[in-house]
This record gives structure tokens, C-alpha cells and sequence, in this order.
């Protein structure tokens, strides 16, 4: 059973995030029921465990482990948190008209609703891990492929430029000879919103073996990234289906976190990256036309 963040600093987990980041490893039948508090949470507020397994075709003991393996004791206590958090979702406006202006505004502001939820499964010695890992890295290589190229990418230009020197591969095969080459002490960040691509996990494993640290930044808490991973940060999806993520949406949610990483290395790295920053404004100046 997932471990959720508890403590002083844990917020709370919503039910639709805690589905979003396990659906994917879900057992059938329970996935079954857990699409269905996705697509239609106010009917699941108002059935009972057994009207909601007819409805799915599970038995009522698959729909109560489903519950249990999201953290809960039960149905009902899954019905009150999730009737909660309608509650909190019907304060939001989104109905902005059908224009094309009025859907991007109902877009973001639905995103905008969501973002307080996505660092819920976080948790604070994860956090502290990867930070310090990345910080203390005598090598550091940030990887990925597919939709989340361009982050590893940003990622490891931006680190470079708060004094982290970072290397980013694009070609995946040129990624896993890096990653290989890496040596006890080094660290690879590998970013992947889904935490399944193939290439990214072939990268991770050479890391591995190369007795690297591997830093996972994916939005699925039972991935098989994570698997792989020394640590990993798990950041919720700003939606609620897995296609939906598969998508965009996880970039999204990850490119906030990445943002926010970024502002905390350079506080831990100190003069390092006051001094960085000063270069960097150097050459902006430079490359500035009047």
C-alpha cells in the first residue's frame, strides 16, 4: 500500500490526485473503479461501495481494496474526501463562453486550481534528497525523451546558470553511453512525466550501473522509474486521466516544480551562484541588440 506524505508540512491529497498518480500500476478491476470516481465523482458520492461495483461489474471487496491501496480505510471514507473535494472544485469558476479566449481562460483557470494540489505527494526527505544530491554532484547529467525532452533541456541550462554545471544528451542512445560513463559520486536527474519511456529507462539503468545517484522527476508514484530511482519526486498531474497526462498536462505540473528547484539549489549553492548570475547578466548584455 502507498505511503502518503504525513506530518506537520503534508497537505492534504485530494482522491482524484491520489488516482491520477497510481492508476497506471492499478489492477484492472480496481482501475475500473477508479476510472469511474475520476469521469463521474458526484455519482460515487451518492452510491454505496456495492451500487458502485454493479455499476462497474467488479465485486464490492474489489472497489474497498481499490479505497485502501489510495491510503483510505474504506468507501466511506473515500466518499467524504472526495465529496470535499467537490466542494472545493464548485467555488471555482471555469465557464468563461465558447469563444477561443474563453476556453483558454476556463483552461487556465482550472489549471489554476489544481496547482496547490500538485505538490501533495511530495514529501519533505524526498525533497531534501534530491536537492542535495543534485547540489553535491561531481557530475551531473539531466536526461529525457519524448515530451519531456525539452524540460531536461531547460533544466540543465538553467542549473549551469545558478552554478550548477549540468550536461543535458539529446540522443537516447548518447544519453545511455553518458549515463554509463558516469562514476560513484555523479548524479542523473531523468525526467519523465509518464516514468515508463523505454529510453529514459534504459538511461536510468545505466546510471545505475554506474553506481550513479538517480534522480527521478515523474508524476506517477509507482512507475517504473521510480523503481529505479535512488529518489524520486513525484509530482500529481494538473488533471486526472492518464491520457490526459500522457499528453501535456504532467509538463505542466513538472515545469512548475523544475522552476521552483532551480530558485532552492541556487539558495543552497550561495555565492556560487551570486557569482554565476553575474556572468549570465554579462552575456545577456552582450547579446541584447538596441
Amino acid at each position: 500500500m502507498p505511503v502518503w506524505p504525513t506530518g506537520e508540512t503534508a497537505q492534504p491529497v485530494h482522491p482524484t490526485v491520489r488516482i491520477a498518480t497510481a492508476l497506471p500500476t492499478m489492477q484492472p478491476a480496481e482501475r475500473r473503479f477508479a476510472e469511474l470516481v475520476l469521469s463521474s465523482p458526484e455519482v460515487v458520492v451518492e452510491s454505496t461501495a456495492q451500487d458502485i461495483a454493479e455499476r462497474v461489474g467488479v465485486g464490492r471487496a474489489s472497489v474497498v481494496r481499490a479505497c485502501q491501496s489510495l491510503g483510505y480505510k474504506g468507501y466511506p471514507q473515500l466518499r467524504v474526501a472526495l465529496a470535499a473535494e467537490l466542494a472545493q472544485q464548485a467555488e471555482v469558476p471555469t465557464d468563461f463562453g465558447s469563444s477561443a479566449l474563453g476556453r483558454i481562460r476556463s483552461d487556465v483557470a482550472a489549471l489554476a486550481a489544481t496547482l496547490p494540489q500538485i505538490t501533495s505527494v511530495l514529501d519533505e526527505q524526498s525533497v531534501e534528497q534530491a536537492v542535495g544530491a543534485i547540489v553535491s554532484a561531481r557530475r551531473l547529467l539531466v536526461l529525457a525523451n519524448g515530451l519531456s525532452a525539452p524540460l531536461a533541456t531547460d533544466l540543465a541550462m538553467r542549473l549551469t546558470a545558478v552554478g550548477r554545471a549540468s550536461d543535458a544528451v539529446a540522443d537516447a542512445i548518447g544519453q545511455q553511453i553518458a549515463a554509463r560513463q558516469l562514476s560513484p559520486g555523479d548524479a542523473c536527474v531523468v525526467v519523465s512525466g509518464s516514468g515508463a519511456n523505454e529510453s529514459s529507462l534504459r538511461v536510468a539503468r545505466a546510471a545505475k550501473a554506474a553506481q550513479a545517484t538517480v534522480v527521478a522527476l515523474t508524476s506517477f508514484r509507482a512507475s517504473p522509474l521510480v523503481a529505479l530511482s535512488d529518489v524520486s519526486l513525484v509530482v500529481a498531474p494538473a488533471a486526472t486521466t492518464f491520457r490526459t497526462e500522457l499528453e501535456r498536462t504532467s509538463r505542466i505540473a513538472l515545469v512548475v516544480l523544475l522552476e521552483s528547484l532551480v530558485a532552492v539549489i541556487a539558495g543552497r549553492l550561495g555565492p556560487t551562484a551570486a557569482q554565476a548570475h553575474g556572468h549570465v547578466l554579462d552575456i545577456l548584455s552582450e547579446n541584447l541588440s538596441d
